[in-house]
């Protein structure tokens, strides 16, 4: 038998995780109770929404030894790799993020309260505003930024290289829809 073989013959015989994670045992409770819903698309969408929640729990944790919560970890981060004068419109910074308008109004208050953040007229247009990171917004993201970093590579270290690169691309496709 080849190696490629029994790679297959050991997939067949094990018991397939899916079956049995939260998602796998609530898709077995809806095709049992509605069986004429097809909740197929729950494989893959349930199981990004869960992990949205395990995933922003664990940022979270680790941004608290820096005393940030994600939303302002991430609206900092973003102008920080944006660049010398680290600034941006709040419509630009809206794009970016996962935040409605009013949302994050009341985060960028909250913000330039903490001096993370400053706000500023925009040159090109009288009726805009810029955002923009202070030098103590910096000094407080940069060792965020590193740690961040490291959680997401140990969230994602469950999954080899190959199957990281399959499933950004997966990804990457549907956020394009």
């Amino acid at each position: 038998m080849r190696r490629g073989d029994v790679e297959q013959l050991d997939e067949a015989v094990r018991p397939d995780p899916t079956q049995n994670d939260l998602v796998g045992k609530g898709m077995r409770q809806w095709r049992r109770e509605v069986p004429d819903i097809d909740c197929s698309g729950k494989a893959v969408v349930g199981r990004i929404l869960h992990l949205h929640d395990v995933i922003l729990r664990a940022a979270d944790e680790n941004l608290a030894r820096h005393g940030l919560k994600y939303p302002t970890y991430a609206v900092m981060a973003t102008l920080r790799v944006q660049g010398a004068p680290y600034e941006m419109s709040p419509k630009a910074l809206l794009r970016t993020l996962i935040l409605t308008s009013g949302g994050l109004s009341n985060l960028l208050r909250r913000m330039e309260q903490a001096d993370y953040i400053c706000r500023l007229s925009d040159n090109r247009d009288g009726r805009g505003v810029i955002v923009r990171l202070t030098e103590h917004g910096r000094r407080i993201v940069e060792p965020a930024m590193h740690d961040h970093a490291e959680t997401e590579r140990r969230l994602a270290g469950v999954l080899s290289p190959a199957e990281q690169q399959v499933l950004a691309r997966s990804l990457s496709r549907m956020m394009a829809t």
